[in-house]
């Protein structure tokens, strides 16, 4: 939007305190090379928008805003003569994008000194040599800090990770280790069974009965039913009865391993009719070694299954083999984000997914989500623990469609986030946890990550014993496929 331009006078100009040090003759070079524009209530320029101009107010209001999702988020409103914005980095040249970071409007009639951005960068670079070597040099050293301060947030958070994924992966393999060896103790004594069997006096038919009923019984074991605790103890009672009476050596034994293979007496029964009463002991002995290798395999088989589960949901979470930009189901995310922290949100955490299924997958930076996934659940935890008491406490993870975003929100039952505090918690280097448990990042890092990265929104609610973090991400690729690297000045 053009103003009004209007005479640039000298002495108007040097009454700015930006240019109150100037000498006349670089007043005059100001008012050559600049205007004075007059502008009606209404926008001067869209964040985006190619920076070509530097405006300094001389009376009038001005109001700054950001765009956040689909929104413009007002930042500031002032009506203080001298304030400046628009081209503010175009001494920096080609090696920043030259574009506006914000959106300027004026609710009243209101004058502006308006520099074109080459003239101010040559300004600048001329006038100033000094303190524009200090300030490229502020900038571009900002920028390598906060890149070096995301990389160690994220090496924390790796370093938490790992920890975790190290120990949930120890269980399943400490697992299949043991039940391997045994499994190799029963196989060996299958085979002297098998030899013992082979030297009786056991007819053909015979043999190939207790080979049938070998087969029926390993049938058996995959179907297994789960009993209650009260039902496995008086299962067992039956079938140790019903081993003793029949003169089966150590019945107390092997009834809780015909019970977990889902075996009761109906099917011994079975088995008694089926072989002759001197085969039965061998019979019952050769279906005993073939349970237990069935049920270890079983187990050999959940576990590695387990360990390829949470390999592939370490896969998911770093998202190292996929592209860094596309279209992602965030339920996916989130599944593998609450596993990957399993071991430290620990038993005590009650975790409650309450998942809108029906939402459509979303154009998104999948790992840089998982890092904010990651954050938000970490503090939840961690402010669950806070509460006092023995640390017990809920987290709900909710996803829900608001319109044209996709919500993603964490809820916890900790004490809350002080109301003197909570304008706070987005800013650098804040951080209520203990020294060496926080570095103030998580949320910072969040907040640029789906405010800037992908035009999503960050915000929090709280109040003792509910606290939400809701994320906030446009549904369509419009909003989010432009990278925002630049920060609000």
């Amino acid at each position: 939007m053009s103003g009004q331009v209007m005479p640039c006078g000298p002495q108007e100009i040097a009454s700015l305190f930006l240019f109150e040090k100037l000498t006349p003759e670089q007043l005059g070079q100001l008012c050559r090379e600049g205007r004075v524009e007059r502008f009606e209530p209404g926008p001067v320029y869209t964040e985006g928008d190619p920076a070509t101009c530097f405006f300094v107010m001389i009376e009038g209001t001005v109001v700054l805003s950001r765009r956040v999702g689909g929104d413009d988020v007002e930042v500031s409103r002032t009506s203080q003569r001298g304030v400046y914005a628009g081209a503010m980095q175009a001494y920096l040249g080609d090696r920043v994008p030259q574009t506006y970071t914000n959106s300027m409007r004026v609710t009243e009639p209101t004058r502006f000194f308006v520099l074109p951005a080459e003239s101010f960068a040559c300004v600048m670079q001329e006038w100033f040599p000094m303190a524009a070597h200090l300030l490229e040099g502020l900038f571009f050293g900002a920028k390598d800090s906060q890149r070096v301060i995301g990389q160690r947030e994220r090496l924390l958070a790796l370093g938490s990770l790992s920890a975790g994924l190290t120990h949930e992966l120890n269980n399943p393999a400490a697992a299949a280790v043991r039940a391997t060896a045994s499994l190799r103790e029963r196989v060996g004594k299958m085979r002297h069974k098998l030899a013992v069997i082979a030297r009786g006096p056991y007819s053909r038919e015979a043999l190939a009965e207790l080979i049938e009923i070998q087969e029926r019984t390993a049938e058996r074991v995959a179907k297994a039913p789960v009993l209650s605790p009260l039902e496995a103890s008086d299962r067992e009672d039956q079938l140790t009865d019903w081993l003793d009476d029949h003169g089966i050596q150590e019945g107390w034994r092997i009834a809780p391993v015909f019970v977990q293979a889902g075996l009761d007496t109906d099917w011994l029964e079975q088995i008694a009719a089926t072989v002759a009463e001197d085969i039965l002991p061998g019979a019952i002995g050769w279906l005993n070694y073939t349970v237990e290798t069935e049920l270890l395999m079983d187990e050999i088989n959940d576990s590695t299954a387990r360990i390829s589960h949470l390999v592939d949901a370490a896969k998911q979470y770093s998202q190292l083999d996929r592209a860094p930009y596309r279209v992602v189901d965030v339920h996916e995310l989130l599944d593998s984000t609450l596993l990957m922290l399993s071991g430290k949100i620990g038993p005590r955490v009650r975790v409650v997914k309450d998942y809108d299924r029906s939402v459509p997958d979303v154009p998104a930076y999948p790992a840089e989500l998982n890092q904010v996934w990651t954050n938000l659940i970490d503090n939840a935890v961690s402010a669950i623990r806070s509460g006092g008491g023995d640390g017990d406490g809920t987290l709900t993870v909710r996803t829900a469609r608001e319109g044209d975003r996709l919500l993603v929100e964490f809820r916890d039952t900790g004490p809350g986030v002080p109301a003197d505090i909570r304008s706070r918690i987005f800013d650098p280097f804040f951080t209520t946890k203990p020294i060496g448990e926080g570095t103030g990042l998580g949320l910072d890092i969040s907040w640029r990550i789906v405010v800037n990265k992908h035009h999503g929104s960050l915000q929090v609610e709280s109040e003792p014993g509910d606290t939400r973090f809701q994320v906030l991400l446009p549904l369509t690729a419009e909003e989010s496929a432009t990278t925002t690297t630049e920060e609000p000045v």
